[in-house]
Order: C-alpha cells, then sequence, then structure tokens
C-alpha cells in the first residue's frame, strides 16, 4: 500500500518545508493488506489487528527527542510507528532487554503514563548508544482506540479522511475526541475527497 498522506508532499513543498526550518525524518513501516479491514463488530476490541513491520534509525530518535512535543506525524502508519516504540522501551525499562517480537494489540495500555515519550525517547537512544546499534527493528500489532489510549510521542497528525468502520477512523476519534465527528460532517458538507487519493487533514489536540 502507498504511504498516501505522504503523496501531498511533492519536492518542491519539502524542499520549502525545510527551507523555512522544519526538521524532516524518516520512519519505515510495512503496510499489509490488513489495514484496511473493517471493523465488523460493533465492540472494537473484538477486532483482531494484523502485524506489520517498521524499523527507525537512531538518526531518527535523536531528532525526534529534539523536537518532542512538536512532532507532526504523516499518516497514520508512521503514528502507529512512533507509538509502537513505547514498548520496546518498556521492555528495556523493565530490564527484559530489546528484541524484535510484536508490540501486542492491547500492549500500550497497560504502561503507566508516567512513563512519557521523553522518557521513552531517552531509553531507546541511550541504550541504542551503549549497544552500538543504528536503528531498531520490531513489528507491530497496536490498535489505537478512544478506549482510554495515551499517546506518548506524537503531537500532531497529517491524515487523510478514512471510512467507516476502519481502524484508521478508530485511531483519529482516539486523537482527537468526540469532535472527529464535527471534522467529518464539515468534510462530507463541504465534498472533500476520502481515502487514499483524497484531501488531507491536520489534526492538532
Amino acid at each position: 500500500a502507498a504511504p498516501t498522506a505522504g503523496l501531498h508532499f511533492t519536492t518542491p513543498l519539502i524542499e520549502q518545508l525545510r527551507g523555512a526550518g522544519t526538521e524532516i525524518a524518516e520512519v519505515t513501516l510495512h503496510v499489509g493488506a490488513g489495514t484496511f479491514l473493517p471493523v465488523k463488530d460493533d465492540d472494537a476490541t473484538k477486532h483482531a489487528m494484523h502485524t506489520e513491520h517498521f524499523s527507525v534509525t537512531l538518526t531518527t530518535l535523536r531528532k525526534l527527542r529534539e523536537k518532542w512535543g512538536s512532532i507532526i506525524a504523516v499518516g497514520t502508519t508512521s503514528v502507529r510507528t512512533l507509538e509502537s516504540l513505547t514498548a520496546l522501551a518498556w521492555r528495556i525499562e523493565r530490564g527484559e532487554g530489546y528484541n524484535e517480537s510484536a508490540v501486542g494489540q492491547w500492549a500500550l495500555y497497560d504502561i503507566p503514563a508516567d512513563f512519557t515519550g521523553d522518557r521513552v525517547l531517552d531509553t531507546l537512544i541511550g541504550y541504542m548508544e551503549r549497544t552500538s546499534l543504528s536503528h531498531l527493528k520490531a513489528a507491530t500489532e497496536i490498535m489505537i482506540t478512544p478506549l482510554g489510549y495515551n499517546f506518548r510521542i506524537v503531537e500532531n497528525i497529517i491524515t487523510n479522511f478514512h471510512q467507516p468502520k476502519s481502524t484508521l477512523l478508530l485511531l483519529v476519534s482516539a486523537f482527537v475526541g468526540d469532535d472527529w465527528h464535527k471534522i467529518y460532517d464539515y468534510a462530507l458538507a463541504h465534498d472533500f475527497r476520502f481515502l487514499s487519493y483524497g484531501d488531507s487533514s491536520l489534526l492538532i489536540r
């Protein structure tokens, strides 16, 4: 699948952003077909998430730490990658060490709220520097829903408009709260284009 939110960023736009002082860092998540599976049950907790593999470099983590508190994720793919880092850092914090096993669907909900994003990034950067790792690789099955999810890394999101009964729309609703209804009502009333090659939105908490 294409990283569709990123398609809005043409080369001239990226150069313009960099010229204005915007730092750009890259993450990798191998998007699978499961991203597009609808949530068929009225109880979202019964939806089984797919597994996707991701990779983040030490260079990117250092940039994220420098800009923590003002990080804008481009696309729900980037959101899932960045937020999954919390689980890797928590494994290290608890003395389990780093491993590439998948971050479970609900794993992030059990991590204490005081394990904040800055601590997550400091933990990962410190571990990678001590062990001479240049990048982290793992997999994620996380499902971000309004059921008490705590965003630790991502401050704002640029994303397209998603279809009903999708895990992507659940992520949006978890991020902005009940106002997601107002956003989507406005988009529908003004003929915004939805889905992969549609219009974009900037979501600010």
